[in-house]
C-alpha cells in the first residue's frame, strides 16, 4: 500500500503526496522539539496561573532572551501575589525589555517582593529604574525595613579624622561621634545623595550647634540639644536617606583653643612690637651715622678753612693791609710798612 494508491482518487502527481509527507514529517519534528525544549517551562507556568505562551518563549529565545529567567521570575511573582498579566502589571514585555536592558529581572523580583512584604509601596518601574541606575537595589529594600547606623566620622575612612571638634564660644574644644539611623528612601534613591553627603552634613549642623553655645558645658549637659538642633536643619533633604535619629555615642573635651589663641597672639603682637622697636633702633643707628659723617664733613670744612689762614696772613702782610690796631679801633690806625712796602708807618 502507497500514497497514490491511497489518494489515487485526488488524481495528483506522486511527488505532491512524497511533499506534503515530509512536510508534516518535519512540522511534527518542529512540534516535538519546541515540546521538548519549552514544554517544562510552558507547563510550569500553566500550573502557576502565569500567562506565557509557546509563541512568547520562542520569541524570547528568537530576541536573544532567556526564557527561563523571565518565567522563572513571573512565578516568584505570582506566587507572591502580584499581578501578572500581559495588560497590566508585569508582563512578560516589560521583563524582557529590563532583561535585555542590562539589569537583573530575579534581582528586581525579588526586591518587590520583599518591599510587598514589609508595606512598602515599590512598583516594577520604580524598581528597574533602580537596578538599572547602579545601585543596590536588595540593599536599599533592606536598608527600608531594617535601618541602617551610619557613624559620623567614618571610621573606615583613612583621612577622616577619629572625632568631630567642635569649639564653644567659651574657647574649649569637644571632641564628639555620632551615630546617624537612617533608612532607605526609595522615591529619591535615584538621584539622591549617598553616605557621605549625611556624614558631612550631620558633622556640619554639630559643629555650628557646638559652636552656637555660650559654653562647652552646656553641650555636656544636655546632648540631646545637639541632636534635636541638626535634626531640625534638614539635612536629609536631596538624599537617598530618612533620618530616624542622631545619637551622640562620646563626647570629650579637649583643647583650651581659646586660651591657646589668645596665647598666640600675644606672641604674635610682641613679634611685631620687637620688629616695630628694631625698625626704630635702626633707623636711630642710621641717624646717628649719618650725623656723624656729617660732623666728619664740618671737620673737613673746618680743618680745610684753618688751612687757608696761613695764606691768607701772608697775603695780607705782603699787601701791607696787616693793622696795628683793630679794624673797630676808634683811634687812628696805624698801617705798619714793611720792607718792599710803598708806604711807611
Amino acid at each position: 500500500m502507497n500514497l497514490p494508491f491511497l489518494f489515487g482518487w485526488i488524481e495528483l502527481p506522486a511527488w505532491v503526496y512524497y511533499g506534503g509527507a515530509s512536510l508534516a514529517i518535519v512540522g511534527l519534528l518542529i512540534i516535538v522539539v519546541v515540546a521538548f525544549v519549552f514544554g517544562g517551562l510552558w507547563l510550569q507556568a500553566k500550573f502557576s496561573r502565569v500567562d506565557v505562551t509557546f509563541a512568547s518563549l520562542i520569541g524570547m529565545s528568537l530576541r536573544n532572551v532567556k526564557p527561563a529567567t523571565i518565567v522563572r521570575a513571573q512565578v516568584m511573582a505570582r506566587k507572591a501575589g502580584l499581578t501578572i498579566s500581559r495588560g497590566r502589571g508585569m508582563s512578560s514585555s516589560l521583563l524582557e525589555a529590563h532583561y535585555l536592558a542590562g539589569g537583573d529581572v530575579h534581582q528586581v523580583i525579588l526586591a518587590i517582593i520583599a518591599a510587598n512584604r514589609a508595606g512598602i509601596n515599590l512598583d516594577f518601574d520604580r524598581a528597574a529604574a533602580i537596578d538599572l541606575s547602579g545601585r543596590d537595589l536588595a540593599e536599599a529594600v533592606r536598608t527600608s525595613i531594617f535601618p541602617k547606623v551610619i557613624d559620623c566620622p567614618d571610621p573606615h575612612s583613612s583621612d577622616s579624622p577619629t572625632s568631630l571638634s567642635a569649639v564653644a564660644r567659651n574657647g574649649i574644644e569637644l571632641l564628639t561621634r555620632v551615630r546617624v539611623t537612617v533608612r532607605t528612601n526609595l522615591d529619591q534613591l535615584i538621584g539622591g545623595a549617598t553616605e557621605q553627603t549625611i556624614i558631612a552634613r550631620v558633622g556640619q549642623g554639630i559643629v555650628s550647634t557646638i559652636g552656637s553655645m555660650d559654653s562647652h558645658e552646656e553641650a555636656l549637659a544636655m546632648p540631646s540639644r545637639i541632636s534635636k538642633t541638626v535634626l531640625d536643619q534638614g539635612i536629609q533633604s536631596n538624599t537617598a536617606y530618612e533620618i530616624v535619629s542622631i545619637d551622640v555615642s562620646t563626647i570629650d573635651v579637649g583643647r583650651n583653643i581659646g586660651a591657646r589663641l589668645q596665647a598666640e597672639r600675644a606672641e604674635a603682637d610682641t613679634r611685631v612690637a620687637r620688629a616695630s622697636a628694631e625698625a626704630r633702633r635702626a633707623e636711630a643707628i642710621a641717624r646717628f651715622v649719618e650725623m656723624g659723617a656729617k660732623v666728619t664733613a664740618e671737620k673737613a670744612d673746618l680743618v680745610l678753612a684753618e688751612a687757608k689762614i696761613p695764606f691768607g696772613l701772608a697775603k695780607a702782610i705782603r699787601e701791607g693791609q696787616f693793622f696795628s690796631n683793630g679794624t673797630n679801633s676808634a683811634e687812628p690806625k696805624t698801617i705798619l710798612k714793611f720792607p718792599g712796602s710803598k708806604e711807611s708807618a
